[in-house]
């Protein structure tokens, strides 16, 4: 007789092999033609809504690994949130203005208003944008993400350009917009001011110049110090931009901090006391004479000459001036430096910055007209010599701000541009309020954007650029006032609505102005349109407006707001400001950042490291799931490391869990789970213990999933099908499934546990492993759920004795664990070939033997042995250690012969005249109802 056909084995069409990289286009194409999103926004249509609001990604290039990163997280806790029951919509964006754009359409049409009218090059930077974006939505499309992609928000739509206007008409109308010219961060290749979040520091080499800045008054000097007799003296100024010299108004000293009056060699200097060794070691006179000391209130309003320019400056106090390097006294430059601009307010001091845009000086500069700033520095640090003002010099390593585009040095230099006033109506203060009712993950970014905000100047939102939103105000002509009036802007707004920023630029201004209009603080009439853009900043910062508030699927604030940790000072930052400002609240519930990409040895990515791995290249080899995968198995919160070696090992991990699905298939393969489900409290006790071991595992999970902790599913779901159900479960479980009668009740409960354990895995796989988890659904056969997006966690039955089975069964995994590397060390000693050629023999004490008689009967199952004998403890051999307190243990070879189809040795093999090689039990299970089996 055939033996092998009596058992039960597996049978499943489901692949061993997954085949990634040429199914999953097959399943992303048939959610595109059930249009699933709008299906699951239809399910869900009554439940509550959980909004994740996409920061847009730039509308140029093809996504790297950084964007597959961002997409995949945000896409992970939207399904999440589906198993929840929330209803999740999730309306992808792209940022379509700005610099970057106009390079590339610059590169074949050259710049705006020489080769071609601004409004051709606006309509071109529109095509190259939406044919970016379509590239770009294919490849996101392909992680598996689930969205919105027929209809997603793009800062170039008309009705979001328009809303933008929208939002700088509030804040101009509420006076948070003005006019300044002050000190801005200037890229001369990009011939425009640049936001915050678009500067960059690198390390650079700069000339360090001391320079003195002589006393006009000696007499005035002698009597402020009391100094008994008339000294020609000169403040030293220390700094690296001596090109920033021609726009100095001043010289700052702290009013607080010790000064002293010192003669070295030929000159008498004024320092900081604490400063004074150093700068006087520089000049190479270290014995100077102290001549006076004295606090530095005591020089403000002194004059000093100019070193080179036929003007006087004063000494002013600031507490912007430190002690950590220099002089202690700041020369300022009102026009090219934040600092210097507010300490200039305080003493009304001219902002005149004799740069261009171009970044060279004025034609009519002394001494360095028509230079760049950087010829500039060579011709001042030989003017200042020939003077006899410089008192030491060398070059030196710094960081320095330079473009994030084109990481070039930026110039801080004062030009007129439109502002938010970070002091206007509160703002500050607010958006600190707002940050503090906020919560922030990881908890560090709360200090983080808290002092950015702290710290950070007025907001520039001007740019002296084409392709963007205008800044659609008019200026009065007379005093420079913006019109601050809604009715206007709405007019702008609808123009916009109707024909894109074209309107604004193309329209006569009597298409928006009233005949009337007149300018609230002078009262005159006439006005001049501003014709710069918005900073791109400004209008992404404007998507809680445009996108939450205007769509109706959406709703604002958004529940989470996800980006990388760069974002403190960029979306998350221009969001905050703009809502708070507009609102009076933040656009978000919760903020959380994650980390950037580095190679397997923590180096950052770059080309000519040729450390670079694009998503596509890692789809296209192992598929998109196995880049999921990777997303959630690191850390997000600090560096994510790939390389090729983590990506394998990854593959082994999915290889595990795909496997496991598969086994479970394949021994479900007959099981109907509306007819043949076991009731719970009919299920043998290891299945009932595995049943509560499950429903304890899907609560962590979701508590993962709650808390963003990806990497902990990923661990909790690999560990679970490699040890507790590959190393355990499936191990023991494999003798009943196989050997047992197919509808026995020891079968049945095998398969009720396997058939939730499944329905559990593929629900909390779906959210990381998307295209896999559909896979193995399909599998399943009919289910109530159009597909396992649409599932929500099942609801797992707890056994009446949960506690004191997980208690009882966490004693027995203690036992088999032992008894495992008892087994092992005999077979590889050679004393048997496999775990069923072994006999266990247990010498147990009292405990022990109370606690494992009623398992006496199955036991042997549980520790895959073909035989187990219980002794008294007393009866242990002398050499024999205890294995558990307690408990000793034995092994022996099995002198019975192997049954031909369990293969267990047990005695009664060829003790039945017809089935000569089978053991007794074997032969009750060739029928209905099979043994009896209570435990495993």
């Amino acid at each position: 007789m055939d033996y092998k056909s009596t058992l039960n084995l597996p049978k499943t069409d489901f692949p061993m092999q997954g085949k990634l990289p040429q199914q999953e286009p097959l399943t992303l194409r048939r959610w595109q033609e059930a249009d699933l999103y709008q299906q699951l926004l239809h399910a869900r249509a009554d439940r509550p809504l959980y909004i994740l609001h996409d920061g847009p990604p730039y509308a140029n290039g093809q996504i790297h690994i950084g964007h597959a990163v961002n997409k995949v997280l945000k896409d992970i806790i939207n399904k999440s949130k589906l198993l929840e029951g929330f209803q999740v919509p999730y309306v992808p964006g792209w940022d379509c203005h700005g610099l970057p754009i106009e390079i590339q359409v610059e590169k074949e049409l050259g710049r705006p208003g020489e080769k071609v009218s601004p409004r051709v090059f606006r309509e071109a930077c529109r095509r190259y944008a939406e044919g970016q974006v379509d590239g770009q939505r294919q490849d996101f499309e392909r992680l598996g993400i689930i969205g919105d992609w027929q209809h997603p928000y793009l800062t170039m739509h008309f009705q979001a350009e328009a809303d933008i206007v929208r939002e700088l008409g509030r804040l101009t109308v509420n006076g948070s917009v003005y006019r300044g010219a002050k000190p801005v961060h200037w890229c001369v290749d990009c011939g425009s001011a640049l936001a915050e979040a678009e500067v960059e520091y690198q390390d650079r080499t700069d000339p360090s110049v001391d320079v003195a800045f002589a006393v006009v008054d000696a007499d005035e000097l002698r009597h402020r110090l009391g100094l008994a007799q008339t000294v020609a003296a000169s403040l030293v100024i220390w700094t690296t931009t001596p090109w920033t010299l021609p726009a100095n108004q001043a010289v700052a000293v702290h009013p607080d901090y010790r000064y002293q009056l010192l003669r070295a060699g030929p000159h008498t200097l004024i320092l900081a006391a604490e400063l004074a060794a150093a700068a006087l070691a520089r000049y190479g006179h270290p014995d100077a004479e102290v001549l006076a000391e004295f606090p530095g209130v005591a020089l403000e309003g002194l004059l000093l000459h100019h070193p080179f320019l036929q003007r006087q400056v004063p000494v002013i106090l600031g507490h912007h001036v430190t002690l950590e390097a220099g002089t202690g006294c700041v020369h300022t430059a009102p026009a090219h430096g934040q600092e210097d601009y507010e300490a200039g307010l305080q003493y009304h001091l001219p902002v005149e910055s004799p740069v261009e845009g171009n970044g060279r000086f004025r034609a009519d500069t002394p001494y360095v007209g028509g230079q760049t700033v950087a010829a500039a520095n060579d011709s001042l640090v030989a003017l200042l010599k020939e003077r006899g003002a410089l008192l030491h010099f060398e070059k030196i390593r710094h960081s320095y701000p330079h473009c994030w585009r084109h990481k070039t040095p930026l110039l801080f230099r004062a030009t007129p541009q439109w502002f938010i006033g970070m002091e206007r109506n509160g703002l500050r203060a607010k958006a600190l309020a707002a940050i503090a009712a906020t919560r922030w993950i990881p908890e560090w970014g709360q200090e983080r954007i808290a002092g950015m905000v702290a710290q950070r100047p007025d907001w520039c939102i001007s740019r002296q650029r084409a392709w963007g939103v205008p800044v659609a105000l008019f200026a009065c002509a007379h005093c420079g006032e913006p019109l601050r009036d809604a009715a206007t802007f709405e007019r702008v707004a609808q123009a916009i609505a109707a024909a894109g920023v074209d309107a604004w630029f193309d329209r006569p201004d009597s298409d928006f102005l009233v005949s009337d209009a007149h300018c609230a603080a002078c009262g005159h009439g006439a006005f001049t349109k501003v014709n710069d853009i918005l900073d791109v900043w400004f209008d992404s910062g404007s998507t809680h407006a445009f996108v939450l508030e205007r769509r109706p699927e959406l709703g604002s604030p958004a529940d989470l707001y996800l980006e990388g940790s760069d974002q403190h000072r960029g979306w998350f930052q221009s969001s905050l400001l703009e809502s708070v400002a507009s609102r009076g609240r933040a656009p978000y519930r919760t903020v959380l950042t994650h980390g950037f990409t580095v190679d397997g040895e923590g180096r950052k990515m770059s080309k000519s490291l040729g450390n670079v791995i694009a998503p596509q290249k890692v789809i296209d080899q192992w598929g998109a799931d196995i880049l999921r995968l990777w997303v959630a198995s690191e850390d997000y919160r600090g560096e994510i490391p790939i390389s090729d070696d983590i990506l394998k090992r990854l593959g082994e991990s999915y290889r595990r869990i795909r496997n496991t699905a598969r086994y479970i298939l394949g021994n479900c393969h007959d099981f109907d789970p509306v007819a043949d489900t076991v009731p719970t409290e009919r299920l043998l006790e290891m299945d009932r213990w595995m049943l509560a071991r499950t429903a304890l595992l899907q609560e962590e999970i979701r508590v993962a999933y709650g808390e963003f902790q990806f990497h902990r599913v990923q661990q909790r779901l690999h560990h679970f099908c490699s040890v507790e159900l590959g190393g355990l479960y499936l191990d023991v479980l494999k003798d009943r499934l196989y050997t047992t009668p197919q509808r026995s009740r020891a079968r049945r409960s095998a398969q009720t546990v396997l058939w939730r354990i499944l329905a559990g895995m593929v629900r909390w796989m779906s959210p990381i492993l998307s295209f896999t988890a559909e896979e193995i659904w399909t599998f399943m056969g009919p289910r109530q759920e159009a597909g396992v997006f649409f599932a929500e966690y099942q609801s797992l039955p707890l056994p009446a004795d949960s506690e004191a089975l997980m208690a009882r069964w966490e004693r027995l995994l203690a036992l088999r664990t032992v008894a495992n590397q008892t087994l092992e060390a005999q077979r590889k000693a050679g004393t048997i070939g496999a775990f069923l050629d072994a006999e266990l023999h247990l010498y147990a004490n009292s405990d022990w033997q109370e606690f494992l008689h009623p398992y006496a009967g199955e036991l042997r199952f549980l520790l895959l042995s073909s035989g187990l004998h219980l002794h008294p403890y007393a009866e242990r051999p002398a050499d024999c250690l205890d294995s558990l307190p307690g408990l000793a243990m034995t092994v022996e070879a099995s002198t019975a012969a192997k049954c031909a189809r369990c293969w267990h040795r047990r005695p009664d093999v060829g003790r039945h005249a017809e089935h000569p090689l089978l053991c007794g039990r074997c032969i009750e299970n060739l029928a209905e109802p099979g043994e009896t089996r209570e435990i495993c």
